[in-house]
């Protein structure tokens, strides 16, 4: 996938390891809205740190493992989408997803996780697609119902992050439900 239009002026593409600065001053500029949900809004502090985050996931890719894709909005990275595990033995992958307060109500995240999953999916034949989120993170839980994902469950201190373990939901699509919708 070079790039998919997601409504006017917004385009989903692969975020790669030359647009390390790029990605760096957007995180930067995004931390604090992200900083309690997304790890790496915690640990990426300089440009050499997102270029070896960007290359982590290029390298991954390469190997047909997780991925990970920018929004931009008309031409400013505003946000992105990944699927944190790609599991081609299990069948199994994880969507995740972060948006700049700026970018947010557009349905950006919704149309670009319709088109992951359908790829996933129809593509690659991922039988699950899960969906991860704190149980506090109100927004997240919200686009995964938009998306049509279904509780699980909670799992109690099953993530660690900022020095503690946290609970997280946990949300799935089996394949025939996506199929079916």
């Amino acid at each position: 996938m070079l790039s998919l239009t997601l409504a006017e002026g917004a385009e989903l593409r692969p975020l790669e390891p030359w647009q390390a600065a790029e990605f760096y001053a957007h995180v930067d500029e995004v931390r604090d809205s992200l900083r309690a949900y997304i790890p790496f809004a915690a640990n990426l502090w300089d440009v050499d740190a997102a270029r070896a985050y960007l290359q982590d996931f290029a390298d991954s890719q390469a190997a047909d493992g997780p991925r990970l894709y920018g929004i931009w909005l008309d031409g400013v990275l505003s946000g992105g989408t990944l699927f944190r595990i790609f599991d081609t033995q299990r069948h199994v992958c994880e969507l995740g997803v972060w948006l700049a307060p700026w970018a947010r109500g557009r349905g950006l995240v919704t149309t670009a996780c319709r088109a992951m999953i359908d790829w996933a999916v129809g593509e690659r034949g991922m039988l699950r697609v899960e969906w991860g989120c704190e149980p506090s993170n109100e927004a997240s839980i919200a686009a995964a119902k938009r998306i049509g994902f279904s509780y699980d469950a909670t799992i109690r201190q099953g993530f660690f992050f900022d020095g503690r373990q946290r609970d997280y939901q946990l949300w799935s699509i089996l394949a025939d439900d996506w199929r079916a919708r």
